[in-house]
């Protein structure tokens, strides 16, 4: 009769709009309640986000406007994945690209969806260490600007808001929390985030 997701049945499937990044479609379904209805879905070619941070701390962001917000936006490095690319592959042309830096190691950081409710949207997230600098390759599309600054700065960021774009900001916590880095809490005091899972100790 159809494809069971959940407690919804997928009828069937039409592609409303497709280009090289995006797929939007419209799927018949039955609801759980019974009824018939449809659902939107937009789905994106998957991505990753990197964050570059050097031996002495410093984080390598970058400042892009972004024209579906209208405004500029600070965010890790990112990228969507080409073709047949590893995610670990798109994140190294990504950090070449965009920032001319080359690491040594990438420890990868998991997966995070955004807009779930009607978004397919996998951003896959990389710590990158041990850097070495060349010159950007960036598309004339791009208008960035590299920001470094301090992990601890960047966690700021994300906790009040300067940092809005998600991936960014998940990326920057399980960095913080997988180096152990200590920072100023939003309370004024300064707390270390554990390697262990437990909660975060004042000092």
């Amino acid at each position: 009769m159809g494809q069971q997701r959940g407690e919804w049945t997928k009828l069937g499937s039409t592609v409303l709009y497709t280009n090289p990044w995006i797929t939007v479609r419209e799927d018949r379904v039955i609801q759980p309640d019974g009824e018939e209805g449809t659902f939107g879905v937009v789905e994106m070619i998957p991505g990753v986000s990197v964050l570059p941070v050097d031996d002495d701390g410093t984080v390598y962001l970058v400042r892009v406007y972004r024209y579906t917000l209208d405004r500029e936006s600070i965010e890790t490095i990112a990228g969507g994945i080409e073709g047949a690319e590893s995610a670990e592959e798109t994140a190294r042309r990504e950090l070449r690209e965009e920032a001319g830096i080359e690491a040594e190691e990438l420890i990868a950081l998991g997966v995070v969806d955004q807009l779930t409710e009607v978004v397919v949207s996998a951003d896959h997230l990389f710590l990158a260490r041990k850097l070495s600098f060349v010159k950007p390759e960036r598309e004339e599309t791009e208008q960035l600007a590299c920001v470094a600054v301090p992990l601890e700065q960047a966690m700021a960021w994300a906790l009040d808001g300067t940092i809005a774009h998600a991936a960014s900001a998940s990326l920057i916590f399980k960095a913080v929390h997988l180096l152990g880095v200590r920072f100023e809490s939003p309370i004024g005091r300064r707390m270390t985030m554990p390697v262990d899972g437990s909660i975060p100790k004042r000092s």
